[in-house]
């Protein structure tokens, strides 16, 4: 479990628990901060002791390797993964450059020190200013808060309510310093996923052109350093439409927090005041507990907490109410009191204190006390209904819209991204629904509506169903299934719950679908890969029923489900699951992982490692782990959308992966760049095993008969192949890897470059086959 997320909700209420939480988003920010000092001053001393080089680049790698990013949420997608394990990655190639006593100062210190500088400076040191407002803030807060609930209730009423007033406008303000704070954290956390990577990934682009060396070095570096380059793009898009919508969450609740309040199994909680009677002549003292109550079970539960010393929850104390009943002010010397029994303890009465005359009328009647009033605590969920239903007038609407887009609009860059003025678009979509002039509506008038405003009304006209096209109810476990899983069983869980769908539901999403499977299928003209259009369709085709922001953290899963029904639309809409296969166990392959459990990433990485190691039967090594771990699903290796908020213009569209293919066969690009060199190459294939040392000397002949020996660089064609069998299926994550069923037989298998891959040939294709996957014959 990674830090948990910050509820904007939860601000009004300042729980102990949202405390522990900043603080752990505090303690995080710090320890980023920590080491990026360290960091910046490694990398000066790369630039200033070339001597001391090799030392230099150990220590260097050394804090990469132990540094690890937390992520909100309970999952991390594919790329966040692959970026998380970046410095671990970036450590390992690090320690193959330790023999190299080459000059690298060119551009380090503005291609790193300045960029991370930068960002502790800007970010890390404007988190900091915030938590000082917000600490001064919070003793300035509670301080007139036990000032004014310690005021005599025999004082004037004018001074009384002067005094609830002035307490009532310090606790907004707090609230609002409060909100802007939270924000403030869960921003810079994710943020810095891809400010702090970048001037990394610069600065190694640096040494190769340092090293001779390195150009080797740099050519199976390239794959991962290209998928890294996406994987950074991905999740700052994925960061942009999470930060748009979270700002809109904090506006909705900043102008209406009862509106908002998150779903909590308590009838009610906050804090209360309660009084601890002492031994004379010592009186009584009043300790602020955090209350919570379940009317269903009539439990009362309250928990001592006071931020000033140390912020630590005491022990918990429940018990079952009796009754309670309003305390009046000529009996007690505070205000907004009430009194509680316990049903063990007759006749002992335990009394509270509330922050203001609401607060206490809402316990009281809750409680369901004496000389209460009635007030409503809950609040409405249901959506409003617009006019747009999954009817037959519905369909045609997105026919014609969809026959439309294809027919005029195809091409268009940025289609679907691309958004409309929206009195045009509002406009457009009140003509269509419109049952009696809807059919009179020419959408193929180039002159009187642009193919944006169609789109948008389309987008527009999804959002405003009464339930969102894949229902409230599938949604989390549709989240669950990206979560988890390799590429094949996510899809195949996927289509099994997509026929959970209703009828109309699944038809529209087929008919959806199918039009943007086509619309990607031009993603060279119009720019809309099966990622980009997964930003823009994923809240619109699967927005949560609630609004939080761990729901919003997990947009990036929306934005994987659609991608995964795009890329799989034949195979999901045209063919009925397999009906032995449930969405729970299809998530669980059985398969083992493609390397070793050690390593914390899930995506294998390519270094330059000219070592080998045969055994003499070259047979599997016994020790290969066979239990399961995440697979990158395809869509993680094209780049995302920028934002999925319809009011989002910026014009940043990035080429699929295939441009980048394309681009580098060009003849102008051959000779300028080791990228070029290595994603021409037929075995572009990656892992991240550990890396034996490099060997520079001439390459020796392989005898197979000695066990083991290592070899420089042997030739492929030098070692003597043998037949394999597969003993689990696997689906290809790259164009290097073979994919196949078990029992599948390989021909004139031998050991690959990279540590737990075979290389062999299946059905006249050669390829990379995960070394666990199969058995020698």
């Amino acid at each position: 479990m990674g830090l948990q997320p910050l509820e904007f909700s939860e601000c009004y209420l300042d729980s102990p628990w949202l405390r522990e939480r900043v603080r752990a988003h505090e303690a995080e920010l710090d320890r980023t901060n920590k080491f990026i000092k360290d960091l910046v001053k490694e990398g000066k001393n790369l630039i200033a002791a070339t001597k001391n080089l090799s030392t230099a680049q150990r220590k260097f790698a050394n804090s990469l390797r132990d540094f690890k990013f937390e992520f909100i949420g309970d999952a991390e997608t594919d790329d966040e993964r692959c970026i998380d394990a970046s410095l671990q990655e970036f450590s390992n190639f690090l320690r193959n450059l330790e023999e190299q006593r080459e000059i690298m100062a060119l551009n380090v210190n503005e291609t790193l020190i300045k960029p991370l500088e930068r960002f502790r400076k800007e970010q890390l040191g404007a988190a900091k200013e915030e938590k000082k407002k917000f600490d001064k803030e919070t003793e300035k807060n509670y301080s007139n808060l036990d000032k004014h609930l310690s005021m005599s209730s025999k004082k004037k009423e004018p001074q009384l309510q002067e005094a609830d007033v002035q307490v009532e406008q310090n606790r907004e303000h707090f609230f609002e310093l409060s909100l802007e704070y939270v924000c403030k954290l869960q921003e810079i956390q994710e943020r810095k996923k891809f400010e702090f990577v970048e001037p990394m990934l610069a600065f190694f682009q640096g040494i190769f052109t340092f090293y001779h060396q390195g150009y080797e070095l740099a050519k199976d570096f390239s794959h991962y350093k290209l998928e890294l380059q996406i994987n950074i793009q991905n999740t700052r898009n994925r960061f942009d439409g999470t930060r748009s919508e979270v700002e809109e969450l904090m506006k909705k609740i900043r102008k209406n927090p009862l509106e908002h309040k998150r779903a909590s199994p308590f009838t009610m909680e906050g804090y209360l005041y309660v009084q601890e009677k002492r031994p004379a002549p010592f009186g009584s003292s009043w300790v602020k507990h955090y209350c919570m109550y379940k009317k269903d079970l009539n439990t009362f539960t309250m928990f001592p907490y006071e931020h000033r010393s140390g912020g630590k929850i005491g022990d918990g104390e429940s018990f079952l109410p009796k009754y309670c009943t309003k305390r009046h002010t000529d009996t007690i010397d505070r205000r907004f009191c009430f009194d509680v029994e316990a049903i063990d303890k007759p006749g002992l009465l335990t009394t509270m204190q509330a922050f203001s005359e609401d607060d206490r009328q809402n316990w009281i009647e809750i409680l369901g006390g004496k000389e209460s009033r009635l007030l409503s605590l809950s609040r409405s969920t249901t959506r409003s209904e617009g006019g747009a239903q999954l009817d037959q007038h519905g369909f045609t609407i997105v026919k014609n819209c969809i026959n439309v887009i294809e027919l005029r609009g195809i091409n268009d860059q940025g289609l679907y991204r691309v958004v409309g003025v929206s009195s045009k678009v509002q406009r457009l979509l009140n003509l269509l629904m419109d049952v009696k002039a809807g059919c009179d509506v020419d959408l193929s008038a180039a002159g009187e509506w642009e193919v944006k405003t169609i789109t948008s009304a389309l987008k527009l006209y999804l959002r405003s169903l009464p339930e969102p096209l894949m229902t409230y109810e599938l949604h989390e476990k549709f989240i669950n299934l990206a979560k988890s899983g390799s590429p094949e069983s996510r899809v195949n869980a996927i289509h099994f719950l997509v026929y959970q769908l209703p009828e109309k539901n699944r038809e529209m999403l087929d008919l959806l679908i199918k039009h943007l499977a086509y619309v990607s299928s031009h993603a060279k003209k119009n720019l809309m890969t099966v990622a980009n259009l997964g930003v823009v369709f994923g809240p619109t085709l699967m927005r949560p029923q609630e609004e939080t922001v761990a729901g919003i953290m997990d947009l990036k899963f929306q934005n994987i489900v659609v991608e995964i029904l795009i890329e799989n639309h034949e195979k999901i809409f045209r063919n009925l699951p397999d009906d032995t296969l449930d969405e729970t166990n299809s998530i669980s392959p059985r398969a083992p992982p493609r390397q070793s459990k050690k390593h914390r990433n899930k995506r294998p990485m390519a270094i330059y490692n000219p070592c080998v190691e045969l055994d003499n039967d070259n047979s599997p090594k016994e020790d290969t782990p066979t239990g399961s771990t995440d697979s990158l699903s395809p869509q993680s290796l094209t780049p995302t959308a920028m934002c999925s908020d319809p009011g989002f213009e910026e014009n940043h569209l990035i080429p699929d992966t295939s441009d980048l293919l394309e681009w580098a066969s060009s003849e102008t690009t051959q000779a300028h760049t080791p990228l070029v060199s290595w994603i021409n190459s037929e075995s572009p294939t990656i892992s991240s095993e550990p890396i034996s040392p490099v060997v520079t000397q001439p390459s020796p002949a392989i005898d197979t008969e000695t066990s083991p020996v290592h070899v420089t660089s042997p030739p492929t064609d030098s070692i003597p192949g043998r037949k394999a069998i597969a003993v689990y299926p696997c689906e290809a994550e790259h164009n290097s890897e073979l994919s196949f069923q078990v029992g599948e037989v390989f021909e004139d298998v031998h050991y690959s470059r990279e540590p737990g891959w075979l290389e062999g040939t299946l059905k006249g294709r050669r390829g990379l086959i995960p070394q666990n996957y199969v058995q020698f014959l």
